[in-house]
């Protein structure tokens, strides 16, 4: 299963928990760790019962969960039992025990056990917030009702992000608690930080007991990934903010004044769909308004994909579910959590930058990035050396451990290839193998990327053109000098945002019709809380403790809208996760104020909408958004007749009997969706080839959320090979949550395989502009 840890790819992994055994366990140990797993005679399986068929026989649901699994294993026990998200329990079974259990009556299905992997100061300002979240709400808003639930790697509670000066009492509503276990006890919480729980049967089960001694079995975060991200969706304030003086300011969340929760269902060997599914069902029961998952898995269908399920049963009950896209781009199709009642978020830069200066001996000076903080190197330039030139390995020009030669690296600057081994890690070899410092080389991989990491020797990350240039001096000079020099903290980087090249991309694989990722948000170089367990690098030799970290990752933009969520609930209470999720869509924008697309920063060109989904989020827009599409566990259910599901299918992720109408069309483009996502057809097979033309008809309807109003439509396409009409034309609104209704025809001629196009449609009444993308593919 891919990882989706918050920096970049498996193969680029920074270092998280305070000990290299993590990486160990996550990154190169892992597939190794899931075989141990597969030779367990019993593995764990989450069971969903159809509660409505439970025989009369049995006085409660539990009695007739424990009597099912005790019909196939008499030694098994229940892990947990579900009743909000799903109705039925985790156990451990032997493949074949399991297959006895699932051809039992009232058994909906039995899932095998997933394990899915971990996928801010100026970000307020650079989204329009400005110093306070509460001047942009309606009087009668109240953001402090708000609770946002995040199930990530825990908490730590004593940071000044989680204050609660301030803060009236605890909302009537949550119905959480404050879970005690090692390092954390009931007064962990408080007016702020809610509630706080750990999740650990599933994971324990496949691994046996939780080390203490490597991390706490309690809500308290080792790691620092769950730290972050909650206090990017709601931390307080907190002024003097920065990591060794870079990103300075007042460091808050994207909704300063909403609750936390906690959850914890990630530990060193990843989050355990078992667990997570149990803190989702926790979170519901708890009363959160929102949940931020900075999580990923690999794709499936919706009905074997536990997230989605819980998701889905989370959306029914009023609850906006974030989630972070992956970390797997520029490659086409990487995405996760692509559900369509999921707000997916891939990641985009922000307008600050930290750059890092090169010179070298011919005279000539080049930019990097760089948060390293210690002593610097002087002005008189050193010994440059390429490491693969100084390697007893094959492989040295990546800085692996033990690779590099000290008599040849001791006092000089050494030029490393990214990839490999985490970035910060490289720079830790070539100190310890004497060298002063690191120029970090981005190969053809990584392009022009540059992430920051809080190095420790003096260390310039520069992007592959910059790489090239340094490499091509240091192989013809026949004695290459050079040295490093940080610029600090730069404002006002152009263009920004760009998208970031990890960012996953689209198309969705899992359903083509459903465009995603939905949106991009900040995720590069963000500077939120962290915990005092671990360096900000994760290195078990970095002993520095910070209570804030600049860290990157669709996990950083997930919380950010997650936060933004929560301000939108608060100013419009009644509103679904659907109405929200348009919000923050339909105002998104993809274009800078020169009208030019927003650039993907992996090839310098203009992005897509497989890239970006509706745009950067821009949540003053999105708090008076003039139209949303809203969608119901109706319009899902047509949904999913549309993919062809079974009534089992359908009661497996809904809990409702509904059998489709085979006189009925049901159609995978009409779901009431914000963006449009139209599969064509190619020439291939067709008598005549090119000129061959189909015809696709989507509806949509708009509910008004103003004032009355006349919207008229508009729409520009990047292809004269799609023929649009939308009919009707205009829509007049008379009152509030009026709803009217339109279609879009598409007629499109025959194009190679492989080709997409691109196209947006606006509703505009004159002061609001109601925007959806449309990606147009070719297959």
């Amino acid at each position: 299963m891919r990882s989706e840890r918050h920096v970049m790819k498996m193969k680029d992994l920074k270092f998280r928990p305070q000990l290299i055994a993590t990486l160990l366990v996550l990154c190169f140990c892992y597939p190794y760790a899931v075989a141990e797993v597969k030779k367990q005679t019993k593995k764990t399986f989450i069971i969903q019962m159809d509660k409505s068929n439970m025989p009369a026989t049995y006085y409660d649901h539990f009695q007739w969960y424990d009597s099912s699994l005790k019909s196939v294993s008499e030694s098994a026990d229940m892990l947990y039992t579900y009743n909000n998200i799903i109705h039925g329990f985790s156990t451990q079974l032997t493949p074949e025990e399991a297959e006895l259990l699932e051809k039992q009556s009232g058994i909906l299905s039995v899932l095998p056990e997933m394990i899915y992997k971990l996928h801010t100061t100026h970000t307020p300002e650079f989204l329009g917030l400005g110093k306070s979240d509460a001047v942009l709400l309606p009087a009668s808003a109240s953001l402090s009702e708000v609770i946002v639930g995040v199930l990530d790697t825990g908490v730590w509670p004593e940071i000044k992000s989680f204050d609660d000066t301030g803060l009236g009492p605890i909302p009537s509503t949550w119905k959480g608690s404050c879970e005690v276990g090692k390092n954390f006890n009931s007064s962990s919480c408080n007016r702020k930080l809610i509630g706080a729980q750990y999740f650990s049967k599933g994971y324990e089960a496949a691994f046996g007991p939780i080390d203490e001694t490597m991390e706490s079995k309690s809500p308290r975060d080792d790691d620092g990934h769950g730290t972050h991200t909650a206090t990017t969706a709601a931390g307080s304030a907190v002024s003097g903010a920065s990591l060794f003086g870079y990103a300075s300011g007042i460091a808050r969340g994207m909704a300063t004044e909403a609750r936390v929760a906690a959850y914890k269902v990630c530990w060193l060997g990843g989050c355990f769909s078992s667990d997570i599914l149990a803190a989702m069902e926790k979170a519901v029961a708890d009363g959160v308004n929102v949940m931020s998952m900075s999580i990923g898995g690999g794709l499936s269908d919706y009905t074997r994909d536990t997230v989605a399920i819980g998701a889905f049963r989370a959306a029914a009950q009023g609850i906006l579910v974030s989630c972070s896209a992956g970390n797997g781009g520029p490659s086409p199709g990487s995405l996760s959590n692509v559900a369509p009642w999921i707000t997916t978020v891939g990641a985009g830069t922000l307008d600050r930058d930290f750059p890092a200066f090169v010179s070298l001996g011919d005279g000539k000076k080049y930019s990097g990035i760089s948060l390293y903080s210690g002593k610097p190197l002087s002005d008189s330039l050193v010994p440059l050396v390429y490491a693969g030139n100084v390697s007893n390995s094959t492989s040295g020009s990546l800085c692996m451990m033990g690779t590099l030669i000290p008599a040849q690296v001791a006092g000089k600057i050494v030029i490393c290839d990214r990839g490999g081994n985490s970035r910060v890690q490289k720079g830790l070899v070539v100190k310890d193998s004497g060298g002063l410092g690191m120029i970090l080389a981005n190969t053809e991989l990584y392009g022009e990327e540059l992430v920051a990491d809080a190095h420790l020797l003096p260390t310039a990350a520069v992007g592959l053109r910059t790489a090239n240039a340094i490499k091509n001096y240091a192989f013809l000079d026949p004695k290459p000098m050079g040295t490093i020099a940080s610029g600090g903290t730069k404002l006002g980087v152009e263009p920004s945002p760009v998208v970031a090249a990890f960012s996953s991309r689209g198309p969705n694989l899992v359903t083509p019709e459903v465009l995603k990722p939905d949106l991009i948000a900040p995720g590069v170089n963000i500077l939120a809380g962290w915990t005092g367990g671990a360096g900000p690098t994760g290195l078990t030799n970095d002993k520095r403790h910070v209570e804030f970290n600049i860290i990157s990752g669709t996990s950083m933009s997930c919380p950010h809208v997650s936060g933004l969520a929560a301000l939108i609930k608060a100013a419009h209470q009644d509103w679904s996760p659907a109405a929200i999720k348009s919000a923050l869509m339909t105002t998104a924008y993809a274009t800078y104020k020169n009208g030019e697309n927003l650039l993907d920063v992996a090839t310098g060109q203009p992005s897509t909408p497989f890239d970006y989904g509706a745009g950067h989020v821009n949540p003053v827009a999105a708090l008076d958004p003039g139209l949303v599409y809203d969608a119901t566990v109706d319009d899902y259910i047509s949904f999913f007749c549309a993919l062809n599901y079974s009534a089992s299918d359908i009661k497996q992720i809904t809990t409702k009997d509904f059998i489709c109408d085979s006189s009925k069309k049901y159609s995978l483009g009409d779901l009431n969706y914000p963006s449009f996502s139209v599969p064509l057809q190619t020439a291939s097979g067709k008598e005549g080839g090119a000129g061959v033309k189909s015809t696709v008809k989507y509806t949509r309807t708009l509910t008004s959320v103003g004032a009355p109003a006349t919207y008229k439509v508009s729409m520009t396409s990047q292809t004269t090979s799609v023929k649009m009409l939308v009919e009707p034309e205009s829509l007049s609104f008379a009152k509030e949550y009026e709803k009217k209704s339109y279609t879009v025809t598409f007629t499109a001629t025959s194009m190679p395989s492989g080709t997409n196009s691109f196209a947006h449609l606006e509703w505009s009444d004159g002061k609001h502009v109601v925007r959806s993308p449309i990606a147009f593919s070719w297959t």
